[in-house]
């Protein structure tokens, strides 16, 4: 499956570079990760990726790695994707909202059209402490979008969150009041992995944030899983994917 852009592009989020093979020999921290590359060399990577990573991490697994071109950045390289037994997972959460804001912008998620103003990083929330990743407009009609990284995987369900997250269940209350307020709120779990197809909450890892979503949804608040596909270049937005909200 590709999804092509309107620029010819295949990617929603290109990669500063072709992306680098290596094995994995360890997550050192929640930032770092050691990488063993061809030559014999052991390289030092930034890992965006500060959650758990179950079931998208093992030493010894191929991994693929970005060069930022930097010299003067302390971490150079990025680790952006693994290969697990079902394909190439995307574990750089700085990806999705890149992808998710481009594939918008070009028309290509249906249930985004009709928007022509785009903003990125707005303040809201009752405390004014909440950033919102996308909010749309069109004159007086807004729709404000959340995006999460999702690639926790049980079966071919893919499950979020992979860690509990008191954060992600006030983002859920932000936008169910901005519902209440008259405008629209979509929150997209983007799936950054190809071997799943069906979102679920996390009831096993996170009960409060399971819960919170089903409040959020019967507020009015939209869940729009979005498939992707991943290349060695970047990241394109691919369909949604059904999703059930209750335990498994």
């Amino acid at each position: 499956m590709t999804a092509e852009g309107a620029d010819g592009d295949l990617e929603d989020a290109r990669y500063p570079s072709v992306l680098e093979d290596g094995v994995l020999l360890g997550r050192r921290d929640r930032f770092l990760a050691d990488v063993l590359l061809a030559d014999g060399t052991v390289r030092t990577v930034h890992c965006a990726n500060s959650g758990s990573m179950r079931t998208c991490l093992g030493a010894g697994r191929r991994v693929r790695c970005s060069d930022s071109g930097s010299p003067t950045r302390t971490v150079r390289f990025t680790w952006e994707q693994i290969l697990m037994d079902g394909g190439w997972v995307g574990v750089n959460t700085a990806i999705p909202n890149r992808a998710v804001t481009t594939a918008v912008a070009r028309g290509r998620v249906a249930a985004l059209r009709g928007y022509p103003e785009h903003r990125r990083e707005v303040v809201y929330g009752r405390d004014r402490r909440s950033r919102i990743d996308l909010l749309l407009s069109d004159g007086p009609r807004r729709c404000w979008v959340e995006v999460k990284n999702t690639s926790m995987a049980v079966g071919r369900e893919v499950r979020f969150p992979d860690s509990p997250t008191e954060r992600g269940r006030k983002h859920l209350e932000d936008l169910a009041e901005r519902v209440e307020a008259g405008d629209r709120a979509v929150l997209v779990f983007f799936v950054h992995r190809p071997d799943v197809d069906r979102f679920r909450p996390a009831w096993e890892i996170d009960p409060d944030y399971a819960e919170a979503l089903g409040r959020a949804v019967a507020r009015g608040v939209e869940v729009l899983p979005l498939s992707t596909v991943l290349t060695d270049r970047g990241v394109a937005v691919g369909p949604p994917i059904p999703y059930d909200l209750g335990r498994a």
